[in-house]
């Protein structure tokens, strides 16, 4: 059996964004197919940590078959019918995985107020069955269904709160999945919150409120008189929601305190080139960012301005499809000014595409045991992010306390590249105007042992353009491996552009 990717770009452009992948693909002569070892290519993906399973088409040999022309037709009605229902069955999934935006599905908790409010609305709603002639047994059915309509008013939004969370927490992508154990044990540091503590309290109110809900019903309906189960089914309702205040209400607010920090984190798209911007804290990463992209994030004189991983956006026209460098980035402020038309120029480009740029929390020169969980967030967008990176550092020794001093962040530039040694990659020294520390050059070019550098001033405009060109270059890279990742996998595909 032979497995078969069509080849949408040249090997060397492969080959120049990770070796191994270029090992395991052969390209055909005179054919436009490539063939790829499984193995390895399901290897190179991983180096991504795509969320999804990787699936190859196989070209299987052909059968003979006996069938006759009507066997073969009504076969093939069978099998498209099988498979329009399998796709609808996984269309929603597939979407699920086409972007990162798996924390802004998290059920939406409502507050114990609201949730008690709510009952209360739906137990005046049940009404005493007038069909029902004697007045003990009318009335110990409508204490019964009320107590039954509180139990449930009550215990189901708790029920669907637990499934909820469990059921999204497992398909998060992998990066989310740090997010939401980074965000988490932020919270148990500062107040001890534990998400899994307060889903099994939530769950553990649930049963407690089942199990008194259907005493209160079987009570009402084994009243002696109606007047007692009139009685029992209006002392039954306090009891209930005292009881939900007790139990449930912390737990709830918890949880609802806890969402907001996890519902606020950016999606990320995975079909699209992104570029994350690493380095110590206040090298003047978000300065950079708000200068190429969309975002706008806090620029502060201090140690971890960026206090969360705030997601920019740059549209990028490609001239065309087999090339990577290829494009164009107009700068905002020709946008804002309405000196750059998007429409206009998009008619001379092959297609267009909005790219991300990520502003990461500083990095500093640590054992990873000792990092905080800003720091996890910067590692964890790397690797498991499709995304290039571009390392900026302050020479001027003006970056902030000793743990950003020059040594540190050329110690901290040579284990980031270490551990990330396949990804796109450009070193950007910052605030070039501020000048450099003596030695600082000599021990900068050492370390990269021969490899280009941005001495950039985003203040006087130095080399902006250079770094506008060196991030088209980067995310023509990163472009080349999704569309080939694509080719496998359909939810990478990228964006049709109309």
């Amino acid at each position: 059996m032979t497995f078969i990717l069509a080849a949408s770009r040249s090997a060397s452009f492969v080959k120049s964004f990770s070796p191994r992948f270029a090992s395991s693909v052969m390209l055909q002569q005179g054919s436009d197919d490539t063939i790829i070892n499984r193995q390895s290519y399901a290897n190179q993906l991983h180096t991504f940590s795509r969320p999804t399973s990787i699936m190859l088409h196989a070209r299987k040999p052909s059968r003979a078959t006996s069938m006759s022309a009507t066997q073969q037709k009504s076969t093939s009605t069978a099998s498209k019918n099988k498979s329009n229902n399998k796709n609808s069955n996984t269309k929603k999934k597939n979407n699920a995985n086409f972007n990162t935006g798996g924390l802004r599905r998290l059920p939406v908790v409502k507050s114990p107020t609201e949730l008690i409010n709510k009952t209360r609305k739906i137990a005046r709603q049940v009404k005493a069955d007038s069909n029902v002639k004697n007045a003990r047994n009318r009335a110990r059915k409508h204490g019964a269904e009320t107590m039954d309509a509180i139990t449930k008013g009550l215990c189901i939004p708790l029920r669907d709160v637990v499934k909820g969370y469990k059921y999204e927490l497992r398909r998060l992508h992998p990066f989310e999945k740090v997010v939401a154990d980074l965000t988490a044990r932020s919270r148990q540091k500062k107040d001890g919150l534990v998400l899994t503590d307060v889903l099994d309290d939530i769950n553990e109110a649930r049963k407690e409120l089942l199990i008194a809900g259907k005493d209160w019903t079987a009570k009402a309906k084994n009243a002696e008189t109606a007047r007692e189960a009139m009685d029992v089914m209006r002392e039954g309702e306090e009891r209930m929601y005292e009881l939900f205040e007790e139990l449930a209400d912390k737990p709830v607010k918890l949880i609802i305190d806890l969402q907001k920090a996890l519902r606020t984190t950016p999606a990320v798209r995975l079909d699209t080139p992104a570029v994350v911007l690493v380095g110590a804290p206040n090298v003047g990463k978000s300065s950079i960012v708000r200068a190429i992209s969309s975002a706008t994030p806090e620029v502060n004189n201090y140690p971890f301005t960026t206090r969360g991983m705030t997601l920019g956006h740059v549209q990028v026209f490609w001239k065309d499809d087999t090339t990577t460098a290829a494009a164009v980035i107009p700068e905002m402020d020709e946008i804002k000014r309405g000196k750059f038309d998007p429409e206009e120029l998009s008619g001379s480009y092959a297609f267009t595409q909005l790219c991300q740029v990520m502003d990461s929390p500083g990095l500093l020169a640590r054992s990873d045991n000792k990092r905080n969980e800003m720091e996890s967030l910067t590692l964890a967008a790397m690797q498991h992010l499709p995304t290039a990176v571009m390392y900026v550092m302050d020479l001027s020794g003006g970056a902030g306390d000793k743990c950003s001093s020059v040594e540190d962040q050329l110690e901290l530039r040579r284990e980031v590249r270490a551990r990330f040694p396949r990804r796109p990659w450009i070193d950007v020294v910052s605030k070039y105007d501020l000048g450099l520390m003596d030695g600082a050059r000599e021990e900068l070019e050492e370390i990269l042992d021969g490899a280009s550098y941005i001495e950039l001033s985003i203040k006087d405009g130095t080399g902006v353009d250079e770094l506008r060109d060196e991030v088209m270059r980067m995310l023509g890279e990163v472009r080349v491996v999704l569309d080939a990742m694509a080719a496998v996998d359909a939810r990478s595909a990228r964006p049709k552009v109309k």
